[in-house]
């Protein structure tokens, strides 16, 4: 199937991923580019073993993650009133974890969307907005302590890059402190990408060395997240107020960084669509079922309320 093909991050380490649904939208083309759209939110959940799908709930498209026990999470974005931002890049993001035999069951992990009303008690997660990371990061501790982590994720585990991408060559780590005369090896080598970018004759080419910078998962920019994060609790370990003040700073630089890749997260697949062989007329998603997908007045199969 197209959505598992190429250069998309699922093709990265299709191995170590849940399969993907078995239904006949699969092989659709809308299918297909609402998967595109939900990589973010699907790619880590099933590198820990979680079967994915795409469905229409009430008015938005949703993420459905079934789980060993037979219940399910709902990720997607607010309902009721719908959103009017295009799928996969909502204002917010609600989780949802459901039993389809045991209502009782129903509980909010997640809910980082803004209230409507003013009145009403804020999410402490309300202010991370449409940011995917701390999303996971719930998931992944609501889910640990129920036992329903399929494969239990590990901080220091790296996905293997396709044989399709770029090879780059890595610098060897270099002591570069206190030594303002030492070459900056590690913008070198961004630079070399920067070249080879420019040297590219076809857009599939740059989408490959696009992809190396917006891998949600091992890209430059969530290494440089990593990078900025790390830097910011050396920064407090000084235990003075400018540390402290700097620590944010750097905790900030680190979240502008992953909103930054979140926004582009459909980049590289556009990027690759500008091969004139494979140019098409660019058009939105259906608003319904058009066919195939559920619409709003159609339940989808199991959704409990």
């Amino acid at each position: 199937m197209a959505a598992d093909q190429e250069n998309t991050p699922e093709a990265r380490s299709a191995a170590a991923l849940a399969p993907l649904p078995d239904h006949r939208n699969v092989d659709t083309s809308w299918w297909q580019e609402l998967w595109r759209r939900h990589a973010h939110i699907t790619t880590p959940l099933r590198e820990r073993g979680l079967e994915c799908d795409i469905e229409f709930g009430l008015s938005a498209y949703i993420v459905r993650v079934s789980l060993p026990d037979g219940s399910h999470l709902i990720i997607g974005p607010p309902q009721e009133p719908p959103s009017d931002r295009p799928p996969g890049n909502p204002e917010g993001w609600i989780a949802t974890h459901e039993h389809p035999d045991d209502p009782s069951l129903f509980e909010v992990l997640y809910g980082s969307a803004p209230c409507d009303d003013p009145g009403a008690p804020q999410r402490p997660e309300a202010r991370q907005g449409g940011s995917v990371q701390p999303l996971i990061e719930a998931i992944d501790h609501r889910l640990a302590q129920l036992g329903q982590l399929p494969t239990p994720s590990s901080p220091t585990a790296r996905t293997p890059v396709s044989a399709a991408e770029p090879a780059l060559r890595t610098p060897e780590p270099a002591d570069v402190s206190g030594n303002a005369d030492r070459a900056f090896v590690y913008g070198d080598v961004l630079l070399a990408l920067t070249d080879r970018l420019n040297a590219t004759e076809s857009p599939a080419d740059a989408a490959a060395l696009l992809h190396q910078i917006l891998d949600p998962t091992s890209g430059l920019l969530e290494r440089l997240g990593e990078f900025f994060e790390a830097a910011a609790e050396k920064a407090k370990e000084s235990e003075q107020d400018d540390g402290f003040d700097l620590h944010y700073d750097l905790q900030d630089a680190a979240a502008t960084l992953r909103s930054l890749g979140e926004d582009l997260h459909t980049a590289v697949d556009r990027m690759r669509a500008l091969a004139p062989a494979r140019r098409t007329t660019r058009a939105g998603l259906p608003p319904g079922p058009s066919p195939g997908p559920p619409t709003a007045t159609t339940p989808v199969p199991g959704r409990t309320r």
